[in-house]
């Protein structure tokens, strides 16, 4: 399959699934997220916003910044770009370029400063390959942080044997 006919798989096998049902299969990838040693230590974190067909962070995210450490969240910028804002609490959330609820705070670019990135995708395979949703946002923006540690998270029915991978796409560290 190539990539464009994963995404429609992958797509086919959340519509299977209630959003009731997504939160509750996020609750065990969550609790391993925050026991995660990396997560543990760490004082700045890239997270994301999930939508409500990925793994619910928006828990989590709470809890992070609740702990003290900096949060950040993607913004998209323009059809090429995405940004880091700061998350101190759902009142720096709006609807954003995609209606994706996005920060709206201060504007972070200490990248050298960011110990781990929790990762989206569509599908992860076993080598670490992920699979976006195909407009390249966060292979670009990662490709400037190559230092960063890259935890992708996902659903069990998103591990992939096999994703086919480029040259410009960006590998994770691991994925949970």
């Amino acid at each position: 399959m190539d990539k464009k006919d994963l995404r429609q798989f992958i797509r086919m096998q959340k519509g299977q699934f209630t959003t009731a049902q997504l939160e509750a299969f996020s609750l065990p990838i969550i609790k391993r997220l925050l026991a995660h040693p990396r997560i543990k230590q760490a004082q700045v974190i890239l997270m994301y916003y999930s939508l409500d067909d990925e793994v619910n962070t928006h828990e989590v995210i709470n809890e992070l910044a609740a702990q003290g450490k900096t949060v950040l969240l993607p913004a998209v910028v323009d059809d090429t770009r995405m940004e880091l804002r700061e998350y101190h609490g759902k009142q720096d959330l709006e609807s954003g370029f995609f209606h994706l609820m996005e920060p709206v705070g201060k504007v972070f670019t200490q990248y050298d400063n960011i110990d781990v990135a929790v990762v989206p995708g569509m599908a992860f395979d076993s080598r670490h390959n992920r699979l976006g949703r195909g407009k390249g946002y966060y292979d670009r923006f990662l490709s400037q942080i190559p230092a960063v540690y890259k935890i992708g998270i996902c659903f069990d029915f998103q591990k992939l044997p096999g994703i086919p991978a480029e040259e410009n796409d960006i590998k994770m560290n691991e994925v949970l």
